[in-house]
């Protein structure tokens, strides 16, 4: 299952949970003011950036929201 990385206030966070959302796709959303996911985010991600997808089967590390949507569009 997919993890997102998220910023309440992101309108790029919002624009990836409502692609998801809108098609149904499960998703374990992550919220970055948790300190706890901050530090998880940088270990896995290594940026302080959001939207960050994460997909632990494929190994996929993704930030930008279009990429994001792009990679699940493509992987339904």
């Amino acid at each position: 299952m997919y993890e997102l990385y998220v910023l309440e206030t992101c309108p790029y966070c919002h624009k990836v949970m409502e692609y998801l959302d809108k098609n149904n796709i499960k998703y374990i959303k992550k919220i970055i003011t948790d300190e706890n996911v901050h530090k998880e985010l940088l270990k896995i991600g290594g940026h302080d950036q959001v939207p960050f997808l994460y997909d632990k089967e494929k190994g996929i590390k993704l930030y930008e929201s279009d990429d994001i949507i792009e990679f699940i569009s493509e992987n339904k």
